[in-house]
């Protein structure tokens, strides 16, 4: 390792030296064997391992059991406005790369460790970026990287007129950080007097609150999954559960579908897809209906008939922990059979998972054990994932985490 970096010096164990090397860029708490120097919590340190061997530099979070997250792995790096310029041209050049024109007016900018911004979101609502911090380096490189990101965007042409911070999340308790949310004020800037803007997906316009809506405003990680669906709805007879805002539901009725119904347990989520359907001319045919999706699956089995061809299943996070996993199973099995059950033979199911500790090979037993239940085979159309502003690594788990199929029950 070169001496005279400037950074303290983190040694680690032997597991996260092998996880280190293996692509991973945590290291956790009780794999800190010694560190050396002196470092601001939110600072940069050196990882190596017992043998002195480089392994990369990273932030140190002094409360967090993720101790250091890796931003590098080359001691040749220099950790200045010209690195981290070079990172967010990169993030954004890949967007480019990898979705339409069009798609880049509302979409992730930042995805975390998966652009090796550890802990950071960067959300795209048409003029304006939110934002999401949970680690306590990426805090601190806030007045840095913010106005690089707005900076970024506006010199490929884009019209960013603010930057709008999502930060009333309880997981920046483990770093050590409060929760807020506002106007990030970029330096000699005035930023919008609305917290509220309009976007275009796949066709479909909506209304975005970025400051009360759920997570940054509006999830977009579902674009393409939302237009897979639309291509297959033509025709049918839709029941949306879980709808949220609407968006599988709009797309279903933009892509042509006879009706769809939208669902959803949350009376002020229907009244925002109820807006949405207004606003999207598709009166017509669709309706909105607070339900439990719990009890109205069975519900519609009991009065009898095959009233949908057509049924998505989109629901919240079951999981947020390995705890919980196995009840999480029984949830989405219990819908799953429900849907097998409610559709005729030849109709139609959507399902998904966002949970990132329901594994595939988990999510894929649980729906085998529904359709044996249910009496019901699945003739697999798709197996889909995230959108590709989401990108995968696969030495990084965590950013795999949306589990999508579209099949026929027959």
């Amino acid at each position: 390792m070169k001496e005279g970096r400037g950074y303290a010096r983190c040694t680690v164990t032997k597991k996260a030296e092998r996880a280190i090397v293996g692509g991973h860029p945590w290291v956790y708490d009780a794999e800190v064997k010694a560190m050396e120097g002196s470092v601001e919590n939110g600072g940069l340190v050196d990882v190596c391992s017992e043998k002195g061997r480089y392994l990369g530099t990273g932030f140190l979070s002094e409360t967090s059991k993720i101790r250091v997250r890796l931003i590098s792995r080359n001691a040749n790096d220099r950790f200045d406005e010209a690195f981290w310029a070079r990172r967010v041209k990169y993030a954004w050049d890949y967007r480019k790369s990898v979705m339409d024109e069009a798609d880049l007016d509302c979409c992730r900018v930042i995805f975390g460790e998966a652009d090796t911004f550890p802990g950071l979101t960067v959300d795209r609502f048409h003029d304006v970026l939110v934002t999401q911090t949970l680690s306590r380096g990426m805090e601190v490189l806030k007045p840095v990287l913010f106005p690089l990101l707005a900076k970024t965007l506006r010199a490929d042409g884009q019209d960013i007129k603010g930057i709008y911070e999502r930060n009333d999340v309880a997981l920046r308790a483990h770093e050590g950080l409060e929760e807020n949310k506002g106007w990030f004020a970029l330096p000699g800037e005035t930023h919008p007097d609305s917290t509220a803007t309009t976007i275009v997906e796949n066709g479909v316009t909506y209304a975005v609150d970025f400051e009360n809506g759920q997570k940054t405003g509006f999830f977009l990680d579902q674009k393409y999954n939302r237009r897979a669906v639309a291509k297959l709805a033509r025709g049918k007879k839709v029941l949306d559960c879980f709808t949220h805002t609407g968006s599988f539901a709009l797309n279903a009725a933009k892509g042509g579908a006879a009706h769809v119904t939208a669902v959803d347990v949350s009376e002020s989520a229907v009244e925002l897809a109820r807006a949405n359907v207004v606003r999207n001319g598709l009166e017509d045919r669709m309706d909105c209906v607070a339900a439990n999706v719990f009890d109205l699956l069975p519900e519609l089995e009991r009065q009898g008939g095959k009233p949908y061809d057509f049924i998505i299943l989109d629901p919240p996070a079951f999981t947020k922990s390995r705890k919980t996993v196995d009840s999480a199973a029984r949830g989405y099995k219990e819908i799953n059979y429900r849907a097998m059950k409610l559709l005729p033979r030849g109709g139609y199911l959507a399902t998904c998972s966002c949970s990132h500790f329901m594994e595939e090979w988990r999510f894929v037993q649980m729906l085998r054990a529904a359709a044996f239940d249910a009496g019901v085979e699945l003739r697999q159309i798709e197996a889909r994932q995230q959108a590709p502003d989401h990108p995968i690594l696969w030495n990084v788990p965590e950013t795999n985490y949306l589990k999508f199929y579209l099949f026929q029950v027959v």
